[in-house]
């Protein structure tokens, strides 16, 4: 039985140049061609190194992704929910966009065909970030800015939902005023 990755062995120099080789190979040859082997040739590391701390190149890209959203985890709240909603949605729209090259893109499809990664992607990025959404949305409410009765999981699907259905048909991520639109009519 193998032992599971020991991420306090970690040497934050080769995991900073870990995730930095990943983030510029999934930009330059996408998430569907990145290797482990190609993710250590640019970090400078063996792929011993990698597979150490993490199980798949799925894994390396969700510490990524984790890293890089900073703006869902910690939502902003300017007392304006409508460009707090704006600044968390265009975040996600930048994770997602271009679908060919991105990393979350890559990793969601993944995760469609891998339950381990399926399962952490949902443990360490998404339910942390809908538990912050709906704190933002209950001091919304609180405030006013949002009626008392309103249903926080469905305002979480009508503003998320767009995004991911525009990704899964290749329909193209929404403009900013598009954006704007969506989530006026969401807050109705």
């Amino acid at each position: 039985m193998s032992k599971a990755p020991n991420p306090a062995r970690r040497r934050e120099s080769s995991r900073q140049a870990i995730l930095a080789a990943t983030g510029e190979l999934c930009g330059q040859i996408g998430y569907g061609r990145l290797t482990i082997e190609a993710i250590a040739a640019r970090a400078g590391v063996s792929k011993k190194t990698i597979y150490r701390w993490w199980p798949s190149k799925g894994a390396v890209v969700l510490e990524l992704l984790d890293e890089t959203a900073t703006v869902a985890a910690a939502p902003p709240d300017t007392g304006d929910l409508a460009a707090d909603l704006h600044s968390m949605l265009t975040e996600v729209i930048g994770i997602l966009t271009p679908p060919h090259n991105s990393p979350g893109t890559g990793v969601i499809a993944e995760a469609l065909h891998d339950p381990n990664l399926a399962r952490d992607l949902r443990e360490r990025i998404i339910q942390p970030r809908i538990a912050t959404f709906r704190q933002r949305l209950r001091r919304a409410q609180d405030a006013g800015q949002l009626h008392p009765d309103a249903d926080l999981d469905v305002a979480l699907d009508l503003l998320y939902g767009p995004l991911y259905h525009r990704m899964a048909l290749h329909l193209g991520m929404p403009d900013p005023a598009y954006l704007g639109s969506l989530i006026t009519h969401v807050l109705r």
